[in-house]
């Protein structure tokens, strides 16, 4: 625990305007990022008596050990910055709110030639329109099916299109009236994009204007003794609003507002949003949070709207946001989300009449979010403490594996051989800290040389780390390993490059494959790096002999304060290091669950970069080595000859005569094609037929997948 007085700045030397700071704990990660209208006002609060802070904030000076800030001319330019910061590094005090779930939109692709109305969720896309969110994904179904009545939009998806395309007949819907059909024709581009318009029209809630146009229409018809177009038009005016029923009118005025609601106790908080739009409830959803640092009301729903907001623009932020409290102070946020909108947004505490009323009923839904959570959670919490607890125990560890590692490799008889990190903190997956690694040193199958290499390359990042932050000031140990991974014959460490005792061990930067999803960057910025964080429990997929070769990585390091155990598949036993005999854990253990459940997500998480990486290799064509061709002209090039085998048998002349391909290029890709051996012909062993060398069909990857680890 660190004295604050140890990393205080000096007196004048914190500026007096408005900035961002970041506080850092001894391993140089972010642990706290804020802002401020007078950084040295605020800063100078945190280092008064410690008996004078609250306990939260109290446990955050201590734990840091250095406090920096940024300086910025406005305090929107401050909120905004301290946004990207929170996101970015992801302080552990920094109030973030979370869900256990990605809630659907309604979702119309305008940005489509023939748009699509379908059920989204995840990121949002551009030249999307998106209508939500919503509770359950049936509710949109619901919708729509009504909807389709009138507003015959295309829901297929492009393989369905595609194909009523070719046959020239539509599918089902377009066969009952539910779809205008474009695929075949029956509408045009034009007119599809133009009825996908009218149908957002109506979803944004301008609906009394098209109701009565419907209506008018109906009237025509009668009178023009038309019976059926006119039953036609009251059956489309009965869906309508039988659609509008669902939602009902909260607000007479037609209001567009986004209302919050915060329900909370001493430790967490439960916030509920409701989105309304033509005075309608078109969508709800909620988060909980820990309080993690001494915040009130105010920072709560200021800390809420940087969430709701921080990735919307334009009509995505509502003309009206009524909350319960005003953030302190409001003008900075009230200018950013008119910023974000490009128009006036108005902040605001609802004082009377409906919006009162019913800012009521969202806070009633946010005080039944926070108490379901507290019974889930005690729950949740009770069971994973009684797991770690028993892990401890059966492994005769000191104290509980707060943050345990799992190690698991995969290949295709010998092919393709990878492997996986995966890391639970507090009994939880912490999926940032996922890694992937390529098996580089050796070609093969041998999953005990492969253990021995991924643990030696994980735990010499971590003593890097350490040498960089001083950490670290005694030699790895250089002995050379039994199997000859570790340091070879020249006394060099293979995969770094590096004689042991020479110097800080480094290692290469690809080395490491990173999960798309949680690749951020290792530098001196705070950021979470890729292997600054030793685990207290390393879990290796197999029996002893995996957990001989982790164990003897970690000895060749000089690494003894790291527990290593393996859980063996076909009994479920539990191996440790230098023991003949197993650990058996009853199977009704919560801990040997946690443990299940840690290998299970290493394998998945393995076996899902393994595939990835062989249907690469399987659709892998000799045209993409060919220096200067893009995808657009390869792609021109298949099309035109049907396949690799046919344009290798093509002359210069012929391939220039795809459009896009000089004579230049063509003689580049005939040499390249003629260069290249082609390959035996592969099989589909599902159907027998011969594959052709443009690329594997997916069924022979799903063949492939039953002899896969």
């Amino acid at each position: 625990m660190a004295d604050p007085s140890s990393y205080r700045p000096k007196p004048g030397q914190i500026p007096d305007s408005p900035g961002v700071y970041k506080f850092r704990d001894e391993h140089g990660r972010v642990i706290y990022v804020g802002k401020a209208k007078s950084l040295r006002q605020r800063l100078a609060n945190y280092f008064q008596d410690l008996a004078g802070l609250h306990p939260r904030t109290r446990t955050m000076v201590t734990t840091a050990a250095a406090v920096e800030w940024t300086v910025v001319s406005t305090e929107v330019e401050a909120l905004q910055l301290e946004y990207s910061w929170i996101k970015e590094f992801d302080p552990r005090f920094n109030v973030k709110y979370r869900d256990d779930k990605s809630y659907p939109y309604l979702a119309v692709t305008l940005n489509e030639e023939f748009p699509r109305v379908q059920v989204m969720r995840g990121a949002k896309k551009k030249g999307v329109r998106y209508f939500g969110p919503y509770g359950h994904a049936w509710a949109i179904r619901e919708t729509v099916d009504l909807m389709l009545r009138v507003f015959p939009v295309r829901t297929c998806s492009a393989g369905v299109f595609k194909r009523s395309a070719q046959i020239g007949r539509p599918c089902l819907l377009g066969y009952i009236g539910k779809c205008s059909a474009p695929c075949v024709g029956r509408v045009s581009a034009e007119e599809h994009h133009e009825l996908a318009e009218e149908f957002c029209d109506f979803m944004a809630g301008r609906t009394g204007a098209y109701i009565r146009r419907l209506e008018r229409r109906m009237q025509e018809a009668a009178e023009e003794m038309e019976y059926e177009r006119a039953a036609r038009l009251r059956d489309d005016i009965g869906a309508l609003k039988r659609a509008m029923e669902k939602s009902a009118v909260v607000l007479a005025d037609a209001t567009d507002a986004d209302l919050i609601a915060v329900a909370e106790d001493e430790l967490e908080a439960a916030v509920q949003i409701f989105h309304v739009r033509g005075g309608r409830v078109r969508g709800q959803r909620g988060w909980v949070t820990d309080k993690v640092e001494a915040v009130t009301t105010s920072g709560l729903v200021e800390h809420a709207l940087q969430q709701l907001y921080g990735e919307e623009r334009g009509d995505a932020v509502p003309k009206e946001v009524l909350v319960p409290a005003l953030p302190e102070p409001v003008e900075p946020i009230a200018q950013w989300l008119s910023e974000r909108r490009g128009s006036q947004v108005s902040l605001r505490i609802p004082q009377r009449g409906d919006k009162k009323d019913l800012m009521a009923t969202v806070g009633r839904n946010a005080q039944q979010a926070l108490a379901l959570h507290k019974t889930k959670r005690a729950s949740d919490l009770t069971t994973r403490s009684r797991a770690l607890e028993e892990i401890a125990e059966a492994l005769g560890l000191d104290a509980v594996p707060l943050r345990i590692e799992c190690f698991d490799i995969s290949h295709l008889q010998g092919d393709d051989v990878v492997a996986s990190m995966v890391v639970f903190e507090d009994g939880l997956a912490r999926k940032s800290e996922y890694r992937r690694f390529q098996i580089k040193t050796f070609q093969g199958q041998d999953d005990v040389r492969s253990m021995h290499e991924v643990i030696g390359r994980r735990f010499k990042r971590y003593l890097q780390e350490k040498q960089k932050s001083g950490e670290w000031t005694e030699e790895p140990a250089g002995n050379a390993p039994a199997d000859g991974t570790g340091v070879n014959g020249s006394g060099v460490t293979p995969d770094t490059g590096v004689t042991p005792g020479s110097g800080p061990v480094t290692a290469l930067a690809d080395d490491l494959e990173m999960d798309p999803l949680a690749g951020r960057p290792t530098d001196e910025d705070g950021r979470p790096k890729r292997f600054a964080y030793p685990p207290q429990l390393v879990v290796v997929d197999g029996g002893a002999p995996q957990v001989a070769a982790a164990r003897r990585a970690l000895d060749e390091l000089g690494i003894d304060d790291v527990a290593v155990c393996g859980l063996a598949k076909r009994l479920e036993e539990v191996w440790l290091p230098e023991d003949d005999d197993p650990v058996v854990l009853p199977r009704s253990s919560e801990g040997l669950y946690l443990l299940q459940r840690v290998r299970d997500e290493a394998h998945r998480f393995a076996i899902t970069y393994q595939r990835s990486k062989r249907t690469k290799r399987l659709k892998s064509s000799p045209l993409d080595a060919v220096a200067g061709l893009g995808d657009t002209r390869r792609q021109a090039l298949l099309k035109h000859f049907g396949s690799v085998k046919k344009l290798r048998a093509a002359t210069v002349d012929e391939i220039c005569e795809v459009p896009g391909v000089g004579r230049k290029t063509a003689e580049t890709v005939a040499a390249a094609l003629a260069g290249a051996a082609p390959s035996a012909p592969a099989v589909n062993t599902a159907t027998g037929e011969i594959i052709e060398d443009d690329g594997a069909p997916p069924a022979a990857l799903s063949a492939e997948r039953g002899q896969e680890r």
